[in-house]
């Protein structure tokens, strides 16, 4: 678990994922780049009821940057 950066309620569940197990392309919401198949990233969702659906694949330097530079795209 993960606090939110400043201003966000939520508390965030956060897996990070090796490259040898991210078998798909995904595009991240911090940059708005795809995130291709074989590299390594963080999953992440809010802690909150449906959260799940949420589920989300950051860049990990877009996940860690994320409360000094917003969403290019929206969680849901």
């Amino acid at each position: 678990m993960e606090s939110g950066p400043s201003g966000d309620p939520d508390d965030y569940h956060v897996r990070r994922v090796p490259g040898s197990r991210a078998a798909k392309a995904y595009r991240c919401p911090g940059c708005d780049q795809v995130i291709t198949a074989g590299s390594p990233h963080v999953v992440a969702w809010p802690d909150r009821p449906g959260g799940e659906d949420d589920r989300r694949h950051w860049h990990s330097g877009c996940w860690s940057g994320r409360a000094n530079r917003g969403l290019t795209r929206r969680w849901s």
